[in-house]
């Protein structure tokens, strides 16, 4: 007897939130749904290490409501990546993810993250290898270039490279890597933005699907963007601004339903976070990702305060949780 699955609907980049180390946590990500459902999600950074030699399903836990969610990989070993992108999808997460982008010291001695842009061909291997293993889309973020290697002949020679590994998907954050000499906070800043170059690479390469990372802040600038390429990631604005997301799904997806409250989205954390302290978790492991929500209104300061000051010698969480809830109120 055959049994015909209907296909799953196209993963859609064209919003995305950027992996980001010690934020994009699978609380952060439960909350950030909240304001999005459309927007694509990223975990944090994994290694290959952490997964194949540590506590996988810790790294790879998440709830259903994170969903579409993709799992970034740290690494450069075919066959380990392999094994860790089979581990993503029979975790039921929809887009494994290589990161080609993180410039600091300790990855770069493990020969992961930016360093990679100098070795394509590696590169190629490695996606090639997770695209045998996995039937979910494998995708490459990855920087403009790196110091010592940051021509656009290189950019294109990269690209090109991977590509014809069967990658179709590229995220670029349009600055370059400085591998020696700045730390990764510097390289997410000192590098100048350039625009103009991933614009170039999606004109020469119009069959790939480009993404723009890098210094994007505003939903008018993801308009803009979006003109030129095929979606965008915020980064470091939807961690700190995180209602920046609430009409993304007006603005950028079409989406006819209420535009939330920061009111409503608390509420609707509220539940989760009580599971969370009854299973014998903290709740500043899930507030500390709301802080963002306390920006330019009055009570603002006195909201941050609350949940990252105050939370710590409080004896009722979640009383201090409604208290600063209330501070909310119709914003």
């Amino acid at each position: 007897m055959s049994v015909t699955n209907a296909k799953p609907a196209p993963l859609s980049r064209r919003f995305s939130v950027a992996p980001m180390m010690d934020w994009t946590d699978r609380h952060c990500r439960f909350f950030l749904r909240l304001l999005s459902k459309n927007a694509l999600l990223y975990t944090e950074m994994v290694t290959t290490g952490a997964l194949l030699n540590g506590d996988h399903e810790r790294f790879l836990r998440h709830n259903e409501a994170e969903h579409p969610l993709a799992l970034q990989l740290g690494g450069s070993v075919p066959l380990d990546l392999a094994a860790c992108a089979r581990m993503a999808q029979d975790h039921g997460y929809d887009e494994v993810n290589l990161n080609v982008g993180c410039p600091s010291d300790r990855v770069q001695n493990n020969m992961i993250g930016a360093c990679l842009m100098g070795h394509p061909q590696l590169v190629a291997d490695c996606v090639k290898a997770m695209r045998d293993a996995v039937s979910i889309p494998v995708t490459v973020k990855h920087r403009i270039g790196i110091n010592g290697r940051d021509s656009y002949e290189e950019l294109c020679d990269f690209v090109g490279t991977v590509r014809d590994a069967g990658c179709t998907s590229f995220t670029v954050h349009a600055r370059i890597a400085i591998l020696e000499g700045l730390s990764p906070k510097e390289n997410r800043d000192i590098p100048p933005l350039r625009y103009d170059v991933a614009a170039q690479l999606k004109a020469d390469f119009p069959e790939l699907e480009i993404i723009l990372n890098g210094g994007i802040k505003t939903l008018e600038a993801c308009h803009e963007h979006l003109q030129t390429f095929d979606g965008v990631m915020l980064g470091r604005e939807a961690y700190h601004n995180p209602y920046v997301m609430a009409e993304v799904d007006q603005q950028l997806f079409g989406s006819k339903a209420p535009v939330i409250t920061r009111a409503e989205a608390l509420a609707q954390l509220r539940p989760y976070i009580a599971a969370h302290i009854n299973a014998g978790g903290s709740m500043h492991h899930i507030t500390r990702h709301v802080l963002g929500l306390g920006t330019g209104f009055p009570g603002a300061r006195k909201f941050r305060q609350l949940l990252s000051v105050d939370i710590h010698k409080a004896k009722d969480p979640l009383a201090l949780l409604d208290q600063a809830a209330a501070l909310l109120e119709g914003r």
